[in-house]
């Protein structure tokens, strides 16, 4: 799988001519029918994010590697906050900035290129910080968390959707997974009240789309053939991650 911002530049244009995955993607994770997902976080996960950030009218919301903006827009229409979204794909973010406008939600959102260790935002100036499914992209994950730390302000909190290796000395599991250890990680980054969970449920639902996908007739659609690719290279070490939801706050 790609990780460079060419490769996910190319990654994102292809998706938006797919209605077909996108559809499918919506379907079996049970997402709202306007909301573009380019992750695996499905709805029920959605709710649990959306109680877990506890945003307010008027905070301010970073949607960190937020790639077409969908789960944080959700979000601000949800809870009246703002939303800034921060992804390293200049082709993701000008794709989040159209559907802010679609949705009427321009006001309330900022998108703009950066990195998951190098936001560009200011120190303590945003109230939460969501990362769904794409902290194991960091090279440096204590980096980025460290990141999420510095532009929260006292109080603020910080949320996490990922996987991690259920044996870290796995060789068949990617190595991004087999770095992931959000209960010893968030703590070294100076985090505090760190609570990570595993969801089985949600990786059963992530089976599900990963199954359905290898049904489908992906013809000469480049999503699809490129959600098929990644359906058997996830399939093949399935049983070798779990799937977690991390939350932890900044000392006051």
């Amino acid at each position: 799988m790609t990780t460079s911002a060419a490769g996910f530049d190319r990654w994102y244009a292809e998706r938006v001519e797919s209605p077909v995955a996108d559809e499918l993607v919506r379907r079996v994770l049970g997402l709202p029918p306007d909301l573009q997902s380019t992750s695996l976080l499905g709805g029920a996960g959605l709710d649990e994010v959306v109680t877990a950030l506890d945003l307010r009218d008027g905070q301010v919301l970073l949607d960190l590697a937020c790639g077409r903006g969908g789960y944080g827009l959700e979000i601000a229409r949800r809870s009246g906050c703002r939303v800034v979204g921060v992804d390293f794909s200049a082709v993701a973010i000008g794709q989040a900035q159209r559907r802010a406008q679609e949705l009427g939600l321009a006001d309330r959102a900022d998108f703009r290129v950066g990195e998951l260790a190098g936001t560009g935002l200011g120190a303590a100036s945003v109230d939460a910080v969501l990362i769904v499914d794409a902290v194991q992209f960091a090279e440096s994950k204590l980096d980025a968390l460290r990141e999420c730390r510095r532009v929260l302000r006292p109080g603020g909190r910080v949320v996490i959707t990922c996987w991690e290796a259920l044996d870290a000395a796995d060789d068949a599991v990617p190595a991004r997974m087999r770095q992931m250890d959000l209960a010893r990680q968030l703590p070294s980054a100076g985090f505090a009240d760190v609570e990570v969970t595993d969801k089985p449920a949600w990786r059963r639902v992530e089976h599900a789309l990963w199954q359905e996908a290898l049904t489908l007739d992906a013809r000469d659609d480049p999503a699809m053939l490129s959600m098929q690719e990644e359906a058997r290279r996830v399939l093949a070490t399935f049983d070798g991650l779990r799937r977690v939801l991390a939350t932890a706050t900044v000392p006051r």
